[in-house]
């Protein structure tokens, strides 16, 4: 699952490389993405729901033997990403204009901002099913499959994009189309999949009727995800409209450019939490208690270890990372000192997405959704708001925002985690 999350954000990381090296129009073309990677994130949001919401009930309902209701899970998921796939792409096109420059759209970027967001959103569905029903394939413990399925996907896109942009001289509706194609490609598969013999629990059209029990516990677990993600797009809106008043496009593509990093590191960290998350989810519904509190350490132990050397090369020499998305002078100096402000302490994180992910993964809704909220909405959002007008400081602020709220979010999630699920299967002999 490790590989596989971090396969999977090649798909719009790949375009960013590619688009950010676009002969004349390199650093609009980059900042004009960047400005539709709220829609994209919104639209994971909505995966993640169902999809992560759906996957670990599936998890204890196969720990416990259940496997009928297993699949009835799994079919009202597939259903409801079905549904709100059509919704998102629908809402997305008719208020296309007025959403990316309430991002901070400008009329250097928006074109550029429009054309990607016009193709993409032709692939919504796809996106939903290869992302969504992924989970619930890796939940039967086919982790080598999850990762097939999003490995085809995002070679297919790294072999697409130069021949759509460069080849066919399509630019940013190519990488668009590319990306649109090779997530097809993927969802195809993962329905394959979950519809032939060799699955433990199948995708039955019958288990697809929707059942108001199953909604609400699905939607229930995947609302951390969900808010998780939502506040995502959210911070990354607020934080494209500071640095447009700030320090103009060139800043909107500096925080692009970190974005796409900060994607690329996360995701092992992402893999390595929703990669326990059955074996968690399993291990509690077969009362294998000591099992839960392993799989959390290690999870524990090898976020922090991985974040800690991540950011040790960050420091060190965040010029290579920012000449893999765009080699403007003028984006370079301004994004050493971001980098380093950013990234600071990127460590902290871990904490987070560790406690976090437990919470899910035993079905504790409330307290993931709650810790979710803290860090992004209730942390990061005004902190990026106030920060810049103190002091001066301006851009910085903006930047400053995010390792603030790992501290403070990120100790507290995990202590709380420790505290009230950890602590308390050791003292029951659980």
């Amino acid at each position: 699952m490790t590989v596989a999350q971090l396969v999977n954000v090649l798909y719009s990381v790949v375009d960013r490389i590619y688009i950010g090296h676009l002969p004349d129009a390199s650093t609009e073309a980059l900042t004009g993405i960047g400005l539709a990677l709220p829609v994209i994130t919104m639209i994971t949001a909505f995966s993640n729901l169902f999809g992560m919401g759906g996957a670990p009930l599936c998890s204890i309902a196969r720990g416990a033997g259940d496997v009928k209701r297993a699949e009835k899970i799994m079919g009202n998921s597939f259903t409801l990403l079905l549904m709100t796939g059509v919704i998102l792409m629908a809402f997305c096109y008719l208020t296309m204009r007025p959403m990316l420059y309430l991002f901070g759209a400008s009329d250097q970027t928006y074109p550029y901002a429009q054309a990607y967001l016009s193709v993409y959103l032709t692939g919504t569905l796809f996106v939903m099913i290869s992302l969504g029903m992924n989970n619930f394939i890796n939940a039967q413990g086919f982790g080598k499959m999850g990762m097939l399925t999003v490995l085809i996907g995002a070679v297919l896109n790294i072999v697409l994009d130069p021949v759509f942009i460069f080849g066919f001289h399509m630019g940013v509706y190519g990488a668009a189309a590319a990306t649109v194609i090779s997530q097809g490609v993927s969802a195809a598969y993962v329905f394959w999949f979950l519809r032939g013999n060799h699955v433990l629990f199948r995708l039955n059209k019958k288990d697809m009727r929707l059942e108001g029990k199953l909604i609400r516990e699905i939607t229930g677990l995947g609302l951390s995800g969900f808010v998780m993600s939502v506040t995502n797009g959210s911070v990354q809106i607020v934080c494209n409209a500071m640095l447009s008043r700030y320090g103009g496009d060139l800043y909107v593509g500096v925080m692009t450019v970190i974005n796409s990093v900060r994607e690329i590191i996360t995701m092992p960290v992402n893999g390595l939490t929703n990669g326990a998350q059955p074996v968690i989810g399993f291990n509690y519904g077969a009362g294998e208690y000591e099992r839960v509190k392993k799989a959390i350490r290690f999870m524990g132990t090898s976020c922090i270890v991985f974040t800690c050397a991540v950011w040790a090369v960050l420091f060190a020499v965040p010029q290579f990372f920012i000449h893999l998305f765009n080699s403007e002078p003028e984006l370079l100096e301004a994004g050493v000192g971001a980098f380093r402000i950013y990234f600071f302490g990127i460590f902290l994180m871990a904490l987070q997405f560790t406690g976090q992910s437990t919470f899910v993964a035993l079905g504790k809704s409330k307290q993931a959704v709650f810790f979710s909220l803290l860090r992004k909405a209730i942390i990061v959002i005004p902190l990026t708001i106030c920060l810049p007008m103190i002091g001066g400081l301006g851009v910085n602020g903006v930047f400053l925002a995010e390792p603030v709220s790992n501290l403070i979010g990120g100790v507290a999630c995990f202590a709380t985690m420790y505290v009230t699920v950890y602590r308390k299967l050791g003292k029951r002999g659980e």
